[in-house]
């Protein structure tokens, strides 16, 4: 029987989340295999030679000494061993690469994915809860609002998935003590294209740093923290999948993401909830049609 007390939630380490992640990018990236596009040879070279120049360049620019270059070997390869490739890669670099591949939308904003994503989350209708354990601690969260095009036609049917983090600031399926599906579900959108959910309102959280990341974050003197917010995935049939995250005014790291991910359209305006206890929030999503 799986321990979801709180105490062994606890006791998560970065290695075992980057582990996780891990397996689950390969996963993903296994059952992908065949549907997405295979990177044309000259691209290959082109981007790799651009890379590995650059690193030459800096390190030519730097005087890199014989010391601090076999300290990043060091710390490569414990990023390896760790299984926090997802976790660097994501936090340092997706911001841009998501950048690029939405710059043509004229639909709601996206942001990065993250590590955490897992497909396939409960279905809960148009208006369910979230699953949560009977104990979740948390504020009440109402987050609704509609799927529609640009054209302004609502998209029923629209499928909008949710995962967060939970009040401590870890995520189920990447930390011990929490069940399978906490705070993951996916909703549809009813024939106005509209959808309720409840929820509760996440906190802010470090990303882990037991591990090779956070040997980074400290020898440069960064921080490691997010500010709170809500993964989102939303879809329809014959139009762009959006992936974003959605965040909260006031947050102290709103404007030094360690992850760059915060973007102004991606703010939500909560407010508190005239029909119950907690928040409510509306926000709408655009999505811009198949090229």
């Amino acid at each position: 029987m799986t321990d979801t007390s709180f105490s062994a939630e606890v006791t998560a380490k970065a290695a075992d989340s980057g582990a996780n992640a891990s397996a689950q990018f390969r996963e993903r990236m296994a059952a992908a295999a065949g549907r997405s596009g295979v990177v044309d040879t000259a691209r290959v070279d082109h981007l790799a030679s651009k890379v590995i120049k650059s690193i030459n360049d800096i390190v030519l620019e730097e005087k890199v000494s014989y010391e601090e270059y076999n300290a990043l070997k060091a710390w490569l390869i414990k990023v390896g061993e760790d299984g926090e490739w997802p976790l660097f890669l994501d936090v340092w670099l997706e911001h841009s690469v998501e950048e690029v591949a939405s710059e043509h939308r004229e639909g709601s904003k996206g942001t990065i994915e993250g590590p955490y994503y897992i497909p396939d989350a409960p279905d809960m209708g148009w208006n369910g809860t979230i699953p949560m354990r009977d104990d979740e601690p948390g504020t009440p969260l109402v987050f609704q609002g509609q799927v529609r095009a640009v054209d302004g036609r609502p998209l029923s049917g629209a499928k909008v998935e949710l995962w967060h983090a939970d009040d401590l600031g870890f995520y189920s399926q990447f930390a011990p003590g929490l069940p399978e599906w906490n705070l993951r579900g996916t909703w549809s959108a009813n024939d106005d294209g509209r959808f309720e959910i409840n929820t509760l309102r996440p906190a802010p959280y470090q990303i882990p740093t037991e591990g090779a990341c956070g040997q980074l974050i400290a020898a440069a003197g960064w921080h490691a923290w997010r500010p709170a917010h809500l993964h989102f995935k939303v879809s329809a049939p014959g139009y762009e999948l959006i992936t974003t995250q959605l965040y909260f005014p006031g947050d102290p790291h709103n404007d030094d993401d360690i992850a760059s991910a915060v973007k102004p359209e991606l703010m939500l305006d909560p407010k508190e909830n005239p029909a119950g206890e907690g928040f409510v929030t509306d926000y709408d999503f655009v999505l811009d049609p198949e090229k």
